[in-house]
């Protein structure tokens, strides 16, 4: 099971990688966005697979953004 502190590392590192892969969004909405697909998986009980479920659902938001 995933420690609070290792979530946190998980959450900024899944950030980093998605606003390298999304240069053109700011990387404050880049890491809003994983927070807020992150929180989707909130109290669920089994913490592994957050990680990956939270960056495809960021990294889904974030292809669907309209262009700026």
């Amino acid at each position: 099971m995933s420690s609070e502190p290792d979530e946190n590392r998980e959450l900024t590192e899944v950030a980093e990688r998605l606003a390298a892969q999304f240069p053109a969004v700011p990387a404050d909405t880049v890491r809003d966005i994983v927070t807020g697909a992150w929180a989707e998986f909130a109290g669920r009980p089994i913490r592994d697979f957050v990680p990956v479920l939270a960056e495809r659902k960021a990294k889904q938001s974030l292809r669907d953004r309209p262009a700026a």
